[in-house]
């Protein structure tokens, strides 16, 4: 799989999280539902960045051999 492929989702996911965030920061949670949705969302996100992290220090690992 090509690094800049999963460099650029990672930073589709960074760009969502921070927009996330930035809700969160401003007070945009409707609910206290809205705001565990939130939470879960940028969770989610944050487990998906690591997930493509992990996976593209196996890969370099893979092409150093």
């Amino acid at each position: 799989m090509d690094n800049k492929i999963l460099g650029l989702l990672h930073s589709k996911l960074e760009e969502r999280k921070v927009g996330l965030i930035e809700v969160l920061s401003d007070g945009g949670a409707s609910s206290y539902d809205h705001y565990k949705e939130l939470c879960g969302t940028i969770r989610g996100l944050l487990t998906a960045q690591s997930e493509i992290g992990d996976l593209v220090r196996r890969l370099k690992e893979n092409d150093d051999d």
